[in-house]
């Protein structure tokens, strides 16, 4: 939102003071403003162009799909989910995004996962293991960024689910139209921030006492960075 200048000096008056806080003055604050373009129907946003233009799908988590532009995870795209360390909740979070991938009868590939797929935790959780395909945490970069790539570019293909750090934002382009070309969504996990990464969202997560806190640090069509807690486990 453009705030207007008000210790400009016009030329016709002193800087008395008296210019400053006009909207206070006028009973208008930058709160009621928000208000007003959130919810009347009559204004149009350019920044929520793309909300119209990729499809969504519902997170699982009422309190998570409120604060996302679509309100859900966007289906074409390359998102980055940033943890601390690993073991945060990434997977937990995922899990009902994999369940209806599965549901359309496509495959989930996961590329260099740092833990063993355990079969039985997955199936207690409504994951079909033989619906995944695992390329190991000792594979070369190089084989690793291929995987990602052709896995995205590949309609049977429905989740591409990546345990890679230290991407640069070159490649990171290359894979998000990559995405976009097959129509998949692709999850990077890592633990930086990237302020200037090009791709269509990111999360942060961090625990706090029995919750994770799941912050939206960059979500293409909304300028905002809402936070929410949820109980991944329950």
């Amino acid at each position: 939102m453009i705030k207007p200048d008000t210790h400009k000096n016009t030329g016709n008056h002193s800087d008395t003071g008296n210019d400053d806080n006009t909207g206070a003055h006028n009973g208008i604050n930058s709160w009621d403003v928000e208000q007003l373009l959130q919810n009347s129907p009559y204004i149009w946003r350019g920044c929520e162009i793309d909300n119209h233009q990729l499809p969504y799908s519902s997170t699982g988590y009422p309190g998570l799909d409120s604060i996302l532009p679509g309100h859900g995870w966007p289906q074409h795209a390359l998102i980055e989910v940033i943890t601390p360390s690993w073991g945060m909740g990434e997977l937990q979070l995922l899990l009902p995004l994999m369940r209806s991938v599965i549901a359309r009868q496509k495959w989930i590939l996961w590329i260099s996962p740092p833990y063993l797929l355990y079969a039985p935790a997955l199936l207690r959780a409504g994951i079909d293991a033989d619906h995944i395909i695992v390329v190991q945490l000792d594979t070369s970069c190089k084989d690793a960024l291929w995987s990602i790539e052709k896995a995205l570019q590949t309609q049977s293909c429905g989740l591409v689910l990546a345990w890679q750090n230290w991407l640069p934002n070159k490649v990171i382009r290359r894979l998000k139209l990559a995405a976009q070309t097959g129509k998949t969504l692709g999850v990077l996990f890592h633990h930086r921030n990237i302020k200037n990464s090009p791709t269509t969202m990111r999360l942060l997560l961090k625990t706090k006492e029995q919750h994770t806190e799941i912050k939206i640090l960059k979500a293409r069509g909304s300028y905002q960075k809402p936070s929410v807690l949820i109980d991944l486990y329950n």
